[in-house]
């Protein structure tokens, strides 16, 4: 018999597609890969809303965190997906299926977008693709996502891929730029019994 508490393996991603998009694993010793994971982190949009475990400034802490990425992979505890647009292959982002539970069999969600890819509906299309994967593929029943109070733009992506409010988290993450302080999150969650949006 198995037992349930260690990590289980994650079903190997090496192609997504839907929706115009393909989602794959991040390669760290891709220079292209390592840019956009850089660039993403230094955007401003990004860093108002989020507040990385660790700081990235540099091409080096952007490839090791592409290392750390891929070993959770290995490890079964999350899957970090490049967001490539399927005709040119061009990375437009990141969405994450993080935290993995496989014995309460839940997970959370994460994305963003790099700035010239904004306004096409890029992550919208990303989460709907890897919650497909994470219900189907992973097995998991819930999938929640938490943004902070005033990002009305993810809260809209949350809405639209079926992901419903449930609820505001006091003093769940922390505040821009800081680890001393912290601001609510609106909490949001699909089951995998939940009717699937249309894109």
């Amino acid at each position: 018999m198995t037992d349930i508490r260690e990590p289980q393996p994650i079903p190997l991603a090496t192609g997504l597609h839907g929706h115009g998009l393909t989602l794959r694993p991040w390669d760290p010793e891709s220079a292209t890969d390592v840019d956009a994971w850089l660039r993403g982190h230094l955007d401003p949009e990004f860093r108002r809303w989020n507040t990385p475990l660790r700081t990235i400034t540099d091409t080096a802490g952007a490839r090791a965190s592409l290392e750390g990425k891929r070993a959770d992979v290995a490890a079964g505890r999350a899957m970090a997906f490049c967001v490539t647009d399927t005709a040119d292959g061009a990375v437009l982002g990141q969405i994450g299926v993080n935290m993995i539970d496989h014995v309460l069999s839940f997970a959370r969600v994460g994305y963003w977008v790099l700035p010239e890819a904004r306004g096409r509906h890029v992550a919208t299309r990303a989460l709907l693709l890897a919650a497909r994967w994470a219900f189907d593929e992973v097995g998991l029943h819930r999938l929640e996502l938490g943004h902070a109070l005033g990002h009305d733009a993810s809260c809209r992506i949350a809405e639209r891929c079926g992901f419903r409010y449930e609820g505001t988290l006091r003093d769940a993450m922390w505040e821009t730029g800081r680890r001393d302080a912290f601001r609510d999150v609106h909490l949001h969650a699909r089951l995998a019994t939940d009717t699937e949006p249309a894109p």
